[in-house]
């Protein structure tokens, strides 16, 4: 009887021995397993950030862009404080840091107000209104613009009245003057100027605000591949002059968000 007691001792021992392994231990692979699914789920949220920085940067570069509007040179069309939604497709994107351009569905229009980089300074994108086309001839007299010879009606230029100005970066007219125009007698001011014949792929653009507006009467006309993109609507605009406190949301200007430009 003792022997079968201590049998059933040992069988007992082996068996709760046994259980207690099994109840009291986890598998020996789940810890490690834990570890992996964690490190998986960081690299996929990396993965994640990553695609989510590549297509916003896609987008900017090749299909829209945002721009802020910090100086009157076009009131009264955009304000200071204007926030506009460029379209780059249309016209076509450039290659970042390259002069090569991929092709979009519609070529510039006169009148279009459009986002450039301009020649006279790296860096800086302005925005004016597309005046003068390939092969056109341009004019200005006494503040009226003339497009082949014709009289253009402007309802969107503001003038402030202070007066004509001669300014030194206007000599490089010379160079595109109409044929019958002296070089050597020419004068030209910001109010009166050309006739200047355009070159192919060349464009002439102004501010809507005349007199305040440093644009292709001063700094020259504008190749094909700098223009960045045609603007196309104002999805947001505050009065960035104002001194009240938090006036990007005091000040907003309901009236003006939403708005095409023209």
């Amino acid at each position: 009887m003792a022997k079968r007691k201590r049998q059933r001792e040992r069988t007992y021992g082996k068996t709760a021995g046994e259980d207690g392994v099994v109840d009291t231990k986890a598998p020996s692979g789940t810890s490690s397993s834990a570890s992996v699914s964690a490190a998986t789920s960081f690299w996929e949220g990396i993965k994640s950030l990553v695609l989510a920085l590549a297509l916003f940067l896609v987008l900017r570069s090749f299909v829209i862009q945002n721009f802020v509007i910090t100086s009157g040179s076009m009131e009264r069309t955009l304000l200071v404080g204007d926030f506009l939604m460029v379209n780059r497709v249309a016209l076509g994107s450039r290659i970042p840091f390259t002069q090569t351009l991929i092709p979009g569905y519609s070529e510039p229009h006169r009148f279009d107000v459009i986002v450039f980089d301009p020649p006279h300074e790296e860096n800086l994108k302005l925005v004016k209104r597309l005046i003068g086309m390939p092969n056109d001839t341009v004019e200005m007299k006494e503040q009226v613009l003339f497009i082949n010879g014709a009289k253009v009606e402007e309802p969107w230029v503001r003038h402030e009245g202070t007066g004509d100005e001669v300014h030194p970066w206007m000599e490089w007219q010379k160079d595109h003057l109409a044929p019958g125009v002296d070089p050597a007698a020419y004068r030209p001011t910001r109010d009166s100027w050309g006739p200047l014949v355009m070159p192919p792929e060349h464009y002439f653009m102004l501010g809507d605000n005349r007199d305040s507006s440093l644009d292709s009467r001063y700094w020259g006309l504008l190749e094909r591949w700098r223009l960045e993109g045609r603007a196309v609507f104002i999805y947001f605009s505050y009065n960035k002059d104002s001194e009240r406190p938090f006036s990007f949301v005091r000040e907003v200007r309901w009236d003006r968000i939403g708005s095409s430009i023209r």
